[in-house]
């Protein structure tokens, strides 16, 4: 009883602190965009670690990686869950892509628009050409990026194969990529099936389990491989392997 009542007090006390940073990245959100510098970007990192709070959820990060992370870097992992859309912000410094309906959510897409996320949508060649050109300013200017190349939440487990776009990218600008296996110990519950985001969130909050385990690996270059398919088709069996090691 002692400590479910810990659990109920804590997780109040993380949506108190969701509430109070929310309310205040909102109100800084409507600032000119130059006077939003990286001074922004880490208050959505701190806003993405009272996600975490609220939540309640064990969060771990694993340094599988021997190396050092190279200072930029296309960070691309699997996709189980809406949980690692403030996951991956609380641990790395990155701009995330996301798809188009997210800019509308309320409060929230404004927030993640304001910190530097690019939106595509996944139906529109234009709209994916455009994301692929502003990921490219990005990188250019120092920035690292984080995409999910499996296209979208499809199940706690990997999809037949991983889209080229990340890898083309890396070919393009000669920057690594970064790859980070997300696994959940109770990984049904942490899915976002069909039901809606505020029923995912409520059984995240539930879940039998609550940790969660990030696991970095080393960065690969893409000087190593001739084109995007055979970069992709490498990266997407080690991903392969991890899951077996992990998840199975």
């Amino acid at each position: 009883m002692t400590r479910l009542f810990a659990r109920a007090l804590w997780l109040l006390l993380g949506w108190v602190e969701l509430l109070v940073f929310t309310l205040l990245l909102y109100g800084l959100s409507f600032l000119p965009s130059t006077w939003r510098g990286n001074w922004y970007r880490r208050l959505f990192q701190v806003w993405s670690r009272t996600w975490i709070h609220a939540l309640g959820v064990d969060l771990r990060l694993h340094h599988k990686n021997i190396h050092p992370l190279p200072e930029r870097f296309i960070l691309i992992a699997n996709h189980p869950s809406s949980f690692e859309d403030v996951g991956i912000p609380s641990l790395f410094d990155v701009d995330s892509l996301a798809k188009r309906e997210v800019r509308d959510w309320w409060l929230v897409g404004r927030i993640s628009a304001a910190a530097g996320t690019i939106f595509v949508q996944r139906d529109s060649k234009a709209s994916r050409t455009s994301a692929t050109q502003q990921i490219t300013h990005l990188l250019e200017n120092g920035r690292s990026i984080a995409l999910y190349p499996e296209g979208g939440i499809k199940g706690p487990r990997l999809q037949p194969s991983f889209r080229h776009g990340a890898f083309a990218i890396a070919l393009e600008t000669g920057i690594p990529i970064v790859p980070v296996y997300l696994h959940y110990e109770a990984s049904h519950d942490f899915h976002w099936g069909p039901h809606s985001l505020v029923r995912n969130m409520r059984n995240i909050i539930a879940a039998r389990n609550n940790r969660a385990n990030y696991y970095v690996f080393d960065a690969i270059e893409p000087r190593l491989f001739h084109d995007k398919i055979s970069y992709c088709q490498h990266v997407y069996g080690l991903y392969q392997r991890w899951q077996a090691r992990y998840l199975d």
